[in-house]
């Protein structure tokens, strides 16, 4: 009895010593993780507050960048130039698809075509580049008859260039067919020469567009400064190229010459440059000389606000065909 009881005793206490250092065991594990959290807290925090002053040093130390931004707006590009005829001009349109110098709303005399976006109408006409809405003959400028001195002598010249040769060296002799230093008076007047009865030839273009309204074939044009102005430039050389033409047709072949320059503030042209012929050399000569020849007014001011600080930048095809 008292050697089992023993036994049963000392088993009691061994329970309670093991229980009593398992605590022990897992206060010190406890207490071990929280003493971490908050050393790792501890460290987090303190970390944060040492670091900030460093970050600030950094970006103090960096260098100023400066970055320049050019907020003035740039020019606006020119829309295409459709010219119209002034005794038609119609009230101002809603939309400005084209310059022109004189107003016209967009019609079509055929309905519009599925397939094409263009803000062109549609018509029939011939196969040709240009951009014409109808027909007409070429006629010349009938501004030198009011000088009386020149008058006759340029009725009576007229046939004399296509059999008399003129030297291709000094083409400003074609000028108006006058003699002597008064070509160079007669080309000079050139604003007068819009009131003159100098129209250019047109050909009906074959055009399928999408504009829908019915009517006579027409755009959405409106006349601005700077389409009366192109409208001066265009008259200026075409009536000069018109009058060279009929005095060099013996030696001007077929094909087309597309020139580009540009126009300065005084009016004067500059930086002329043949981009293509696919003519005779005799044929850009009278194109390249039509254009050196026209003398134009200043720039309007209300025009060159609009224009880059070089002046009017301008492209020209000149082409000649066989009639049909």
């Amino acid at each position: 009895m008292t050697t089992a009881e023993f036994i049963i005793g000392h088993s009691e206490d061994d329970a309670i010593e093991r229980k009593k250092e398992a605590r022990k065991i897992f206060l010190a594990l406890l207490a071990a993780v929280l003493i971490h959290l908050v050393i790792g807290y501890g460290l987090a925090v303190f970390g944060g507050l040492l670091s900030r002053p460093f970050s600030v040093n950094e970006d103090e130390e960096k260098p100023v960048e400066l970055t320049f931004m050019d907020l003035a707006p740039a020019p606006p590009k020119n829309t295409m130039f459709v010219q119209n005829d002034e005794s038609k001009q119609t009230e101002q349109p809603k939309e400005k698809t084209f310059e022109s110098n004189a107003n016209s709303i967009a019609a079509s005399e055929q309905p519009a075509a599925a397939a094409n976006s263009m803000p062109l109408p549609s018509q029939d006409g011939s196969e040709r580049t240009k951009l014409d809405f109808n027909s007409q003959i070429a006629t010349l400028s009938q501004q030198g008859a009011q000088a009386q001195p020149s008058a006759a002598p340029q009725e009576s010249a007229t046939p004399e260039p296509s059999v008399q040769p003129t030297p291709l060296t000094k083409p400003e002799e074609f000028a108006m067919l006058t003699t002597k230093p008064t070509p160079r008076p007669t080309v000079s007047s050139t604003p007068q020469r819009q009131r003159s009865s100098y129209q250019p030839m047109k050909e009906r273009t074959r055009l399928a567009g999408s504009i829908t309204n019915r009517g006579t074939s027409a755009v959405n044009a409106v006349g601005t400064p700077l389409g009366r102005y192109q409208k001066e430039m265009f008259d200026a050389i075409g009536s000069h190229w018109y009058a060279y033409i009929e005095q060099k047709s013996d030696l001007v072949s077929l094909g087309t010459t597309r020139v580009s320059f540009w126009i300065d503030r005084s009016g004067k042209v500059k930086n002329v440059k043949v981009l293509s012929n696919d003519s005779n050399e005799a044929f850009a000569n009278v194109c390249l000389q039509a254009i050196l020849d026209s003398k134009l007014r200043p720039i309007p001011e209300d025009v060159a606000g609009a224009l880059p600080p070089e002046g009017l930048e301008t492209e020209i095809s000149f082409t000649t065909f066989s009639n049909r």
